[in-house]
Formats: structure tokens, C-alpha cells, sequence
């Protein structure tokens, strides 16, 4: 399953590092944003880490 080349498992877990790092800083907040943004990026870290975590265990 590659996309450009790129694993789809791959492209995920660079999404969920990102997210996590943008979750890290407003929850910090070294980064001013609302909260609902705050929860709702949180939201989609859930759904992307767990279909990053499903595609990897389907795949091995």
C-alpha cells in the first residue's frame, strides 16, 4: 500500500508525529490556540494512530 512511493503506514506515522507535536506545544501552550481546536486535533490523532496501529498489524 504506497502512495507516491511513500508507505501509507509510513505517511500516518509522520501525521501522528506531527500531531502530537502540535498537541505538545498548545497544550504547553507555546502555541495559542482554542481549546475546541486543541480537542479536535486530538481527535484526529486518535483516529489516525489507531488506523496507523491497525495498517501496521494487518500488514506484519
Amino acid at each position: 500500500m504506497t502512495i507516491g512511493g511513500l508507505s501509507i503506514i509510513l505517511l500516518l506515522g509522520i501525521f501522528n508525529f506531527l500531531l502530537i507535536l502540535f498537541q505538545l506545544s498548545t497544550g504547553h501552550r507555546w502555541i495559542k490556540v482554542p481549546f475546541g481546536f486543541h480537542r479536535k486535533t486530538g481527535i484526529i490523532l486518535l483516529i489516525s494512530a489507531t488506523l496507523h496501529g491497525l495498517l501496521a498489524f494487518l500488514v506484519t
